[in-house]
């Protein structure tokens, strides 16, 4: 075999088709995302997306060509008998949440169970690489999820984090390119995600007491404990030893989880407030 075949053949085993697909609420930006990366613009004018829009991009990874096939999915529920047919066969995902939509954001975990559903029992959602999109971060826009929050949502999962603008273009080519570098990886490991070299550095209890403590309505809540006890001293022991144990879990030179710090500012000022109510 000449060395012009050989070359040939060693390009042809390098190339690669994947597939990705974008899941979020309507009007979080996954179009924009898209057209920003693929088109280097940015369409000013909302259009909903009419079931599934399609398109291929090449990329290179480490000297391979990538070509890849971007099923950009409806997010209202009205298209659901549309996009459930394209979970299948999925490489990456991109979870988009807007950071000035609570609801956005609290809907993620929903598009997990859908992906997880439609994909059906000889597909394995856990060897999807999905990376959350944080949009609109752009400044002057009111914010009500922060970083640390997105962050750590993601993260706990053991998915990629960016804070994104598809109108600036801030975060969007490293988000991309991040996500067709993690599915190249995949590819060569057989399709099942490679073990991490470097763990997210905390534990789930760590994880869902930041997002208790954050989502709590009441002093009480915050430390986990219900209003009143038999005595006023039962009573302080009550609200010191939920305390500490909380403290021990949050401190920041103990966490590293996003968010740390001010869950523990948070639990220090709800001990202050219950015990000097307690005088």
């Amino acid at each position: 075999m000449d060395s012009h075949n050989l070359a040939k053949r060693k390009e042809v085993r390098k190339s690669l088709r994947v597939k990705v697909i974008s899941m979020g609420n309507p009007e979080v930006g996954k179009s924009c995302l898209i057209k920003r990366y693929c088109e280097k613009r940015f369409v000013h004018k909302y259009m909903a997306t009419i079931g599934i829009d399609y398109g291929v991009t090449k990329v290179h990874v480490r000297d391979r060509e990538v070509k890849v096939n971007i099923f950009d999915m409806a997010g209202h529920p009205f298209f659901y008998e549309v996009r459930n047919e394209f979970y299948k066969d999925t490489q990456g995902a991109l979870l988009v949440f807007d950071v000035g939509s609570r609801d956005s954001f609290d809907a993620l975990d929903g598009w997990l169970a859908e992906m997880r559903h439609e994909m059906g029992p000889h597909g394995s959602p856990d060897d999807v690489l999905v990376v959350v999109c944080a949009n609109k971060v752009e400044t002057g826009r009111r914010r009500v999820v922060d970083d640390s929050e997105g962050r750590l949502w993601a993260e706990s999962r053991g998915f990629l984090y960016f804070e994104t603008s598809a109108q600036t273009g801030e975060g969007v080519g490293e988000m991309f390119q991040t996500l067709f570098a993690a599915i190249v990886e995949l590819c060569d490991n057989g399709g099942r995600r490679p073990t991490p070299a470097v763990t997210v550095g905390f534990t789930k209890e760590q994880a869902d007491a930041i997002r208790r403590i954050r989502n709590s309505r009441d002093c009480w809540e915050m430390l986990g404990l219900k209003p009143g006890a038999n005595s006023v001293c039962a009573h302080r022991d009550e609200i010191n030893k939920a305390y500490r144990k909380l403290a021990v879990l949050l401190h920041p030179d103990k966490s590293v989880a996003p968010g740390s710090e001010d869950a523990f500012k948070a639990i220090v000022n709800a001990r202050t407030v219950l015990l000097r109510s307690s005088d």
